[in-house]
């Protein structure tokens, strides 16, 4: 595990990178991270892969996972409907303080989806918002999506974002509900050799620094 302390308005961020962990043990985790923080708890950012998994949102609806194959499936307490995770995509989970950054939902999902776009952007892919649909487009495929948790004031589970991985799972479900959504990654888009989800994950991270304004601090 790589830590890395960063800080904003006199407050902390502590940038965790997990690397290939089981869904239902890292949720546990956010989950009693979030339950026991104090006022003054530093939030984290935790930059991961998940082994292979289909997970549901509480909106979720059975219909949309067509066929989950041999991969397991989960109903967690996130936003949202069903997606996949798998090595190879990039998973940020943000534990953070709405009321420390002075921000509400809507805002705090904006920045989240201009992360992702100035990310992408960093290796020369356009990518957009979508009305009425959370997450990061390429032209009409899916790269990113999005599904948090709002707790007492603190967010946990969060994004992902496709860099290498096999897509094919995408095919056994409806994508975040919606019926033949296109999926795209990072390798499918760029010409050279794709950047490993450890170089993108250093990418995202210094962006979600910037945009909402964090500084690095030394950890002592």
């Amino acid at each position: 595990m790589n830590n890395t302390l960063l800080s904003n308005n006199n407050s902390a961020l502590r940038v965790r990178h997990l690397g290939l962990t089981d869904y239902s043990n890292t949720w546990r985790q956010m989950s009693d991270f979030t339950n026991q923080r104090q006022r003054d708890t530093v939030d984290e950012l935790w930059l991961l892969e998940h082994q292979p998994v289909f997970t549901f949102g509480q909106a979720g609806k059975p219909e949309h996972l067509l066929d989950p194959h041999s991969i397991p499936v989960v109903k967690s307490d996130r936003g949202g409907q069903v997606t996949y995770h798998g090595p190879g995509q990039l998973i940020a989970y943000p534990l953070i303080s709405l009321q420390g950054l002075h921000l509400g939902v809507r805002g705090f999902v904006d920045r989240i989806e201009q992360c992702l776009i100035k990310t992408l952007a960093d290796f020369a892919i356009e990518a957009e918002r979508r009305q009425g649909a959370p997450g990061v487009y390429v032209k009409n495929a899916k790269i990113a999506a999005l599904g948090l948790r709002l707790r007492h004031g603190y967010t946990f589970h969060g994004l992902s974002l496709n860099v290498a991985m096999d897509l094919t799972p995408f095919q056994w479900i409806n994508p975040c509900g919606y019926a033949g959504l296109a999926v795209t990654q990072i390798a499918d888009l760029i010409e050279q050799s794709p950047p490993n989800v450890a170089a993108v994950s250093t990418v995202l991270s210094r962006h979600f620094c910037q945009l909402f304004d964090y500084i690095p601090v030394s950890d002592d």
